[in-house]
């Protein structure tokens, strides 16, 4: 009975099955990311905020223009221009706050200081 060479219909049921099931788990997949994202509290008070982009140039002034540049157009680190087509707020709060790309340092502003640094970042 293992010999036995498995039938076009049932083949195509697995087939189907397969893809359904790939096709049901990327959703669900994305909307777990996007729940434990926004479950995190400082994201979720930074998200809440009206970032100002005149503070949040200034605040990239003090802490970010060494390494990105005066007008965020690179030097040490990378140009930041567009860098908001490129990742999420959520990406963008993660990379400040994070410390996980060295030579970056952790940085975690306040909500309201990291919201106006957010706005002046998409502004690029």
């Amino acid at each position: 009975m293992d010999n036995q060479i498995t039938k076009p219909e049932i083949l195509i049921q697995r087939i189907v099955l397969l893809t359904l099931a790939i096709l049901l788990a990327v959703p669900l997949g994305f909307f777990g990311v996007q729940l434990v994202q926004a479950s995190d509290p400082y994201v979720k008070s930074v998200l809440s905020l009206t970032g100002d982009p005149v503070q949040g140039h200034a605040i990239f002034q003090i802490n970010c223009a060494g390494c990105h540049g005066l007008e965020a157009d690179g030097r040490v680190g990378p140009s930041l221009q567009a860098v908001s087509k490129h990742k999420s707020r959520y990406g963008l709060i993660r990379q400040v706050i994070s410390g996980e790309t060295p030579p970056m340092p952790k940085f975690q502003p306040s909500a309201q200081e990291m919201a106006d640094l957010l706005n002046y970042l998409e502004s690029l």
